[in-house]
């Protein structure tokens, strides 16, 4: 799938290229005041994503989940754009996702923990519980870029902008067995900002390809456990700064 998806990537901007060439390279593509975009993106994933602890552990501990740019892996987004004027345009974009997984109720077995390995020959093993379990997670983000034309190069234009984001992710899970100590909870979420710059080519009408990276990007990560009922939060934070960050490839339509 990655293969097949970096090939489309390559393609695409040769096959409209080609296009452009034989309707007329000169005529002008670039964005009016009014005009929408809508692009798909393959680059940083932004998500935040966590796990609640058992519940039965005598100690627990925290840390920050990274969010480290190069930590993450490619993953496929989306992202809508509005010319509120000929060079300004605002962006917009998120995902959400939710899964729920129903619980199981243990089936008790026959054998004894304390007896050896030969007493407990025939006998029938325990079958833990399954965790009633539920995750969710979405992120958010919204930016406004200054677009600039380049005179030499028709239809190519290169913006720079700010970009302000949020992800958030919740993981809960509880036992149906005695030594549940009732449900555990885990927590996440990213505040993220950052400078952004970028190259779109209008190689048709309605359709452009382009390129972003980020030269700076700050983001703070909160995660926080709770793995019994009646515990107060066991947290951990960071601060992450990143430079020439989250390098991005679009793929856009514009009407």
């Amino acid at each position: 799938m990655k293969i097949t998806r970096l090939l489309l990537l390559a393609v695409m901007p040769m096959v409209c290229l080609t296009a452009n060439a034989q309707h007329g390279g000169k005529k002008d593509f670039t964005p009016k005041k009014g005009d929408f975009t809508l692009a798909a993106t393959v680059g940083y994933n932004s998500y935040a994503s966590v796990s609640a602890l058992p519940g039965t552990m005598a100690n627990y501990e925290a840390a920050a989940l990274s969010t480290n740019w190069s930590d993450k892996k490619l993953m496929v987004g989306f992202e809508a754009g509005w010319f509120f004027n000929d060079l300004w345009k605002l962006n917009l974009g998120g995902g959400l996702n939710f899964t729920n997984n129903p619980g199981y109720s243990a089936v008790p077995g026959t054998m004894d923990e304390n007896a050896s390995a030969e007493d407990n020959m025939g006998e029938v093993p325990g079958y833990r519980a399954v965790a009633d379990a539920q995750s969710f997670s979405y992120n958010v983000f919204a930016s406004v870029d200054r677009y600039f034309k380049m005179k030499n190069v028709p239809n190519l234009m290169w913006y720079t902008g700010l970009r302000v984001g949020m992800a958030y992710a919740q993981n809960q899970m509880k036992y149906d067995e005695y030594e549940s100590m009732g449900k555990s909870v885990g927590e996440s979420w990213n505040l993220r900002g950052s400078v952004t710059m970028g190259i779109d080519y209008f190689v048709l009408p309605a359709m452009y390809v382009g390129a972003q990276i980020d030269p700076f990007s700050y983001t703070y990560n909160m995660t926080a456990y709770k793995p019994q009922e009646g515990l107060s939060n066991l947290d951990a934070d960071s601060h992450n700064f990143s430079f020439l960050s989250a390098p991005t490839i679009k793929i856009g339509f514009k009407f």
